[in-house]
């Protein structure tokens, strides 16, 4: 523990994160290479879980710091209200490059919160430039993870994340989750039961009105709340409903984006492209906060189109949106991501990264395993409090040398995709060691 810590921790507010506990027994990182973070007091933390999903080339990539520090030298900031520079134009072509097909009109946010606000605005603003102005409720899905801003919890679906904030926005109406432990325990790769799930949405369409419904919002894969997969052929009934009544369908791909399914998106692994997209988290490798928002060609053109000549035609935006330094980040990261073949090495890694995980099934604390690509999440048994158990797991895996999310009572193990077969089975060793310490 450094000095500092030691004689003011208190002035931290930490986000998600049990202070109180934390600041009595702290885990501090102090650096980062490759694989491992190296702890303050010097031991190596190999990490399952890309950081938070985000560091999918691994840490301490020169490319992208030496692109980062060339680029803050060279031009700290500029303004993007009315100016511009030259990174973000080639950001978005290179980001439209690998985007599902057609979605190929991107606006750049600062993270997965301000990604997901953006898209459900970007709905409302393009149902009003069409002549639907009646289309003003938003549909979101229990237990999803939209992020922290008031449009992002409304159609989020994690009671804890919305109990403590009031009414959230009014118009907005939630389908029913996808977890289905007791047809699709253990399931590898997306489930077989639930499909019928999606249906639901022409239940709240009669309820409401097509007139009146602008977007649904899914994660394709529910990552926050514990690897929630799609179940087969659930995804393609989604675009199926709202193609027909002209809702528009927003894939939140904060987690799934930048290859941790295999493809660069889910959208691309599932055979379903949505009108709206949201990222972040991979975008820059983690180096620098950054999100982005890609849309249909069709969609930009008509709200652009439906405003007079030399108008704003959208109000929205944020002082970083397109920073330049995140711009460099950005493009360093998906430069490494294209010259490594990383998409295509975690596709590779699937197999055996899921079958190690998925040896975990006999340890008696386990009692689900879902996974897909290079991410998988585990329940474990609760104790007398939901989640107190996921919270000792955590701790006791960081003192044994891992890192690995836990929400609740799942953990997520999600690590980079450098990682190496051998690195697979010490984080599957460390996990059963550290599972039986608490069985």
């Amino acid at each position: 523990m450094s000095q500092d810590f030691a004689t003011s921790p208190e002035h931290f507010w930490m986000p998600f994160t049990a202070n109180r506990q934390f600041k009595a027994s702290p885990r501090l990182l102090e650096r980062a290479e490759g694989m491992y973070y190296t702890a303050s007091d010097g031991r190596q933390v190999l990490d399952g879980t890309a950081g938070l999903w985000c560091c999918n080339a691994g840490h301490g990539r020169r490319e992208i710091s030496e692109a980062v520090s060339k680029q803050i030298a060279r031009m700290d900031f500029a303004p993007t209200f009315q100016m511009g520079h030259p990174l973000p134009f080639e950001l978005a072509e290179t980001l439209a490059a690998i985007s599902p097909e057609g979605l190929n009109r991107v606006f750049f946010t600062n993270s997965g919160s301000e990604s997901a606000d953006t898209a459900l605005k970007i709905a409302l603003a393009y149902q009003r430039a069409i002549g639907q102005g009646s289309r003003t409720r938003l549909i979101g899905r229990e237990l999803a993870y939209h992020g922290v801003g008031f449009g992002g919890m409304s159609v989020g679906g994690m009671a804890n994340n919305r109990r403590a904030f009031g009414p959230m926005l009014p118009g907005v109406d939630h389908l029913p989750h996808t977890l289905d432990l007791q047809r699709n325990a253990f399931s590898k790769g997306l489930p077989q039961h639930g499909v019928e799930r999606a249906d639901e949405l022409e239940r709240l369409v009669t309820l409401h009105g097509a007139e009146n419904i602008a977007a649904v919002i899914v994660e394709p894969m529910s990552g926050s709340a514990g690897v929630i997969l799609p179940p087969v052929g659930y995804l393609q009934r989604l675009r199926e409903i709202t193609a027909k009544h002209g809702i528009l369908l927003i894939f939140d791909e904060v987690i799934t984006g930048f290859g941790r399914v295999g493809e660069a998106f889910a959208a691309q692994r599932w055979g379903v492209t949505p009108d709206i997209l949201t990222c972040a988290k991979g975008l820059t490798n983690g180096a620098i906060p950054m999100g982005a928002v890609a849309v249909r060609e069709e969609i930009y053109d008509t709200i652009v189109e439906a405003a007079p000549e030399g108008a704003v035609e959208f109000f929205h935006g944020y002082t970083y949106s397109a920073h330049p330094v995140a711009c460099a980040a950005a493009l360093a990261a998906l430069g490494i991501y294209e010259k490594e073949k990383l998409f295509e090495r975690a596709a590779r890694l699937s197999g055996p990264f899921l079958d190690a995980v998925y040896s975990l099934r006999d340890c008696g604390l386990v009692t689900d395993i879902r996974g897909i690509g290079m991410i998988a999440g585990f329940d474990v048994a609760p104790g007398d409090t939901p989640g107190a158990r996921g919270a000792e797991l955590q701790k006791r895996l960081f003192a044994n040398g891992l890192h690995v999310k836990f929400t609740g009572d799942t953990g997520i193990v999600a690590p980079p995709f450098v990682i190496e077969e051998d690195e697979i089975g010490e984080i599957i060793s460390i996990l059963r060691a550290t599972l039986d310490e608490l069985a």
